[in-house]
């Protein structure tokens, strides 16, 4: 794995930590800044990077995406668009 690919790994494990926490804490967090900040780690991405993982990140499935990084795309289901893997 990348090196680009590990810290958008970490920022998805975050916001992922950061939603499950949200009714519980006080002050809130700033998910805002999550999406930025994977926003920000997608377009600085490598060309050669994974279409699949593009795809994942381009429409905004971000559960898809960590699990892709954790090498466990065979967990995702189809999604809307139709794609499964």
């Amino acid at each position: 794995m990348q090196e680009s690919e590990k810290k958008l790994l970490h920022a998805l494990v975050d916001l992922e930590a950061a939603v499950q926490s949200i009714r519980t804490a006080n002050p809130k967090p700033d998910l805002r800044a999550k999406f930025e900040q994977i926003d920000a780690l997608t377009r600085d991405l490598p060309k050669g990077t994974d279409p699949q993982l593009l795809h994942y990140l381009n429409k905004k499935s971000y559960q898809k995406a960590r699990l892709f990084l954790q090498g466990r795309d065979a967990e995702n289901t189809m999604g809307s668009c139709g794609h499964v893997n």
